[in-house]
């Protein structure tokens, strides 16, 4: 795992003074398109959409740790991982990417143990070290490992996990190392994965986490790739569902009930 939180808040800074900078990266996305449609043609649309409603039936769920401060998952994102989470008896869950701790608090919640995968201390100086775990540390069925990811040993924790959250640098090539990493010793046969920022939005597809995600799996294993429905994720589910490609311009078929309360920290 490399530095992905500074070079996030470099790139918001240097959209910010020259927003002509978007477009650079929606060129990028177009780039990762190709690659698509030339090695994995089936996804050229992206992956095809479950239903958060089909996915989790009765979905309703309640999150205790939102921030609100950016460079963190959506609401829907963390709700997915929570109510995946829930339906599973002393669930095991780990996830790749710490950041402030949002997605590892709302999981340990309702799961038995998590661990969640950071650089160490020493990569870091000043308001980033500060932010790490902020949320998590607080959680003693938190377990904070660190390392790179690209090394890490996930076999000498000989373990295996039943939600898998990976939300580490973004770019191809980090993509398919933590995701093949995943797939080789962490998973059983009915486990879940999730990935993070595989939209640009709920709506848009990011390609090059597609491209790293089929790069990185078994092809007989690409049909139970999704898109989960208004959120920002993919997910490896041992399931099948009537998934639909995403339209160009979705209608919204639901919406959903927010409340919002502010608690001190």
């Amino acid at each position: 795992m490399a530095n992905p939180l500074k070079a996030a808040f470099k790139a918001l800074y240097e959209i910010a003074k020259n927003p002509k900078l978007l477009n650079r990266i929606l060129d990028d996305n177009e780039v990762w398109k190709n690659y698509v449609v030339k090695k994995h043609s089936k996804f050229a649309n992206g992956f095809p959409v479950v239903e958060i409603n089909e996915l989790i039936p009765g979905f309703k769920e309640t999150l205790e740790v939102v921030d609100f401060l950016g460079g963190g998952s959506t609401p829907p994102d963390l709700a997915i991982i929570k109510s995946l989470c829930k339906t599973i008896p002393e669930c095991k869950y780990f996830e790749i990417g710490t950041w402030r701790g949002e997605s590892s608090s709302n999981a340990a919640d309702v799961c038995k143990e998590c661990y969640t995968l950071n650089l160490p201390d020493t990569a870091f100086g000043g308001m980033y070290k500060e932010m790490f775990g902020f949320f998590s540390k607080k959680y003693s069925n938190i377990t904070h490992l660190y390392g790179d990811s690209r090394t890490f040993d996930y076999a000498g924790l000989n373990k295996k996990f039943d939600v898998v959250f990976v939300d580490a640098d973004h770019h191809h090539a980090f993509i398919k190392n933590d995701t093949q990493k995943v797939f080789e010793n962490l998973l059983h046969d009915n486990s879940i994965v999730i990935w993070h920022d595989y939209g640009l939005n709920p709506a848009t597809p990011r390609y090059e986490t597609i491209a790293g995600i089929l790069d990185a799996i078994p092809e007989n294993m690409h049909k139970n790739l999704y898109h989960v429905s208004n959120t920002l994720s993919a997910i490896f589910i041992n399931k099948t569902f009537s998934a639909k490609q995403l339209p160009s311009v979705p209608m919204p078929n639901k919406k959903f009930r927010v409340t919002l309360e502010s608690i001190p920290v």
